[in-house]
């Protein structure tokens, strides 16, 4: 696919093609189109958020090919977890869960519930680790 061809003025995207191999700009681009633009995927897999905005808006679900570049960042991994798949994701819970603020949102917001595989984690932080435990009903 030709990106010239999908563009009302491709004498300005011309210009604009050296923008297009960074990440916000080849995600704004698909964006505005509100469709996959394969060639862009490649710049877009570069940067965990906007991997993860591109599978949310553009792709509107799961984008396998990603999923190890969102997972190892702990916000975007959250953020992958709630919005796009809606649930649990249990590849990326070793990444989400050594970060006590976004372990506790997981717990609270996707397992709805006590975490005991990232409590050692989420103790780290005693404030996090106070609403925690008053969350779950421990302690």
């Amino acid at each position: 696919m030709n990106l010239f061809n999908l563009h009302s003025n491709p004498e300005q995207l011309a210009r604009y093609k050296d923008r297009l191999q960074v990440p916000e700009y080849a995600y704004t681009y698909a964006a505005s189109k509100n469709r996959r633009i394969p060639e862009l995927e490649p710049t877009v897999l570069k940067d965990p958020g906007y991997a993860y905005l591109y599978a949310r808006y553009v792709i509107k679900g799961r984008w396998p090919e990603a999923e190890p570049t969102i997972m190892k960042d702990t916000w975007e991994a959250y953020l992958y977890a709630r919005y796009v798949i809606e649930g649990r994701w249990p590849e990326a819970e070793p990444y989400i869960m050594k970060d006590p603020a976004w372990a506790e949102e997981y717990a609270r917001v996707i397992i709805k519930g006590r975490w005991p595989e990232a409590e050692p984690y989420i103790m780290k932080d005693p404030d996090i680790w106070r609403y925690y435990t008053r969350l779950v009903g421990i302690g």
